[in-house]
């Protein structure tokens, strides 16, 4: 995997293959990251989750483009313990990232670590696991107000539902991905009038 962008741009880092594993081609990484700056999201100082991470290759792009911290979801414990040996290889401290090995809907139906100004959302095919996530994301405060979640799906995958907060931005078709793009918008009660005395 290569780093396309930023501090450690040009960087190869090692993976390793793991079933329902795969990390975002360049081409869709770089469309993806294009998609985030057209609409004023800066990597500089962003808090990032990445979740479903595999080989972090979406939350090690954004480290390189100059995000404070990022998080990464990763069940799978030998994929999660490469991902720390990479953060450490580029040379990052401690404080700027954490690697979380477990269930990632588990860790999100419990209290966030902070909000986050970008999520990353990579689910394995075939397991219907976008819906449940984004209502995770939505209803447990790990979204800041005008985040974005980005989720890269398969494209065949019909997406027709999604957390009311949730404004789309894109939807995007490259090959076999589909990449969606909301921004997170914090819903305020709509009030009652008072009503008037005669």
């Amino acid at each position: 995997m290569r780093i396309l962008a930023g501090a450690f741009k040009g960087r190869v880092l090692p993976t390793l293959e793991a079933e329902g594993c795969r990390p975002a081609m360049a081409m869709v990484r770089e469309a993806l990251f294009s998609m985030l700056e057209a609409r004023g999201q800066a990597m500089p100082e962003a808090l990032v989750l990445d979740v479903f991470a595999g080989t972090g290759s979406l939350g090690l792009e954004a480290l390189s483009r100059g995000a404070a911290f990022a998080c990464f979801l990763e069940r799978n414990k030998t994929l999660a313990r490469r991902l720390a040996e990479n953060c450490r290889a580029l040379g990052l401290a401690g404080n700027r990232f954490k690697v979380a090995a477990g269930d990632a809907l588990k860790t999100l139906a419990r209290p966030p670590l902070a909000p986050f100004d970008v999520v990353f959302v990579d689910p394995p095919y075939g397991l219907d696991l976008l819906a449940p996530t984004l209502d995770l994301l939505a209803s447990k405060g790990w979204l800041a107000e005008d985040a974005m979640v980005v989720a890269e799906v398969e494209s065949r995958l019909t997406v027709t539902t999604w957390p009311a907060a949730f404004e789309p931005q894109a939807d995007r078709t490259y090959g076999q991905t589909r990449i969606l793009l909301w921004r997170h918008r914090t819903l305020t009660p709509l009030s009652t009038p008072e009503p008037s005395i005669p």
